[in-house]
């Protein structure tokens, strides 16, 4: 190798103040001028539900809304999201009380390996958010730009139509996950009975 070992080819772009509402909370951090959504908001803001799958805004992993409205992150400059409102999957839960499109993929199989289900969770809420009653030609035109490689989709479509129900008011969402729950093991003290092959 003749002359330096390393030449710095781009200079790094300099850092500046970036300050959102991010799941209801006020977050200023130092980022990069240049810097895209995503990375801000998963390593400074720390919101790792928001997946980083193709970077060229094909697969819907890091779909967020801001201001209400679902968008690539991706595809989406820092500076342009900066002092908006933007919800991440982490957003959509009320503390212990799944949002009613997260606890439906969680019953009704909408998703399986789960890397793109952050994405496909803030894409159907902004789809229920404005109508509580889509057809199913609806829902796969809303999710037609999320990306899922294990479900085939219709697991997908039966749970926002699940959670669609629960947003009309026709099915009950599941109860907080801290509220008190029967007991399994109902029938007293002795010791329960395992499967055949489990040690004791």
């Amino acid at each position: 190798m003749v002359g330096e070992e390393h030449v710095s080819m781009i200079p790094a772009a300099p850092s500046e103040v970036w300050s959102a509402e991010v799941n209801g909370q006020n977050q200023e951090v130092l980022a990069p001028s240049n810097a895209i959504l995503l990375d801000v908001l998963r390593d400074k803001a720390g919101c790792l539900g928001v997946k980083r799958g193709c970077d060229m805004g094909t697969c819907g992993c890091c779909t967020v809304l801001i201001d209400g409205e679902p968008r690539l992150s991706c595809l989406t400059m820092a500076q342009d999201a900066a002092g908006c409102s933007i919800t991440t999957v982490e957003g959509l839960a009320d503390g212990a009380h799944l949002a009613p499109i997260q606890q439906c993929f969680a019953d009704h199989g909408g998703s399986q390996c789960g890397f793109c289900t952050p994405g496909f969770l803030i894409t159907s809420q902004a789809l229920l958010t404005k109508n509580s009653n889509p057809t199913d030609k609806e829902v796969a035109c809303a999710i037609e730009g999320n990306l899922c490689r294990c479900t085939g989709y219709q697991q997908i479509i039966e749970s926002i139509q699940a959670a669609a129900a629960i947003h009309r008011g026709e099915s009950e969402s599941a109860r907080p996950a801290s509220d008190a729950h029967p007991d399994p093991h109902p029938s007293g003290p002795e010791e329960p009975t395992m499967p055949p092959g489990h040690a004791r």
